[in-house]
């Protein structure tokens, strides 16, 4: 949800070479039912966490939702949900 220049300044301070994306506008985060409204700094609307996994072909294998943006992931759980996945037959994202 920052806008472009910030998030180019944060890729350049940590030395990123791909590309960050904005969404300033907050279309996509809305469209993915992301926004956590009120869970920010001094009540601001802020993104949720999400992380999406997705196979070859684009299908989401695996969605990873939660209400704290102090909540992530951690890369060993998403390593046993790889491991876990069946091949060749996609999974439907959780409701």
């Amino acid at each position: 949800m920052d806008p472009p220049e910030q998030s180019k300044k944060l890729a350049a301070d940590r030395g990123y070479t791909f590309p960050i994306l904005s969404d300033a506008e907050r279309r996509v985060i809305r469209h993915y039912d992301l926004v956590h409204p009120g869970g920010g700094p001094g009540g601001t609307d802020i993104a949720r966490p999400a992380e999406f996994l997705l196979d070859a072909d684009g299908i989401i294998r695996w969605v990873n939702l939660t209400e704290s943006y102090r909540i992530r992931a951690k890369p060993e759980d998403i390593l046993a949900v790889i491991d876990r996945l069946p091949l060749g037959s996609p999974q439907p994202p959780p409701n």
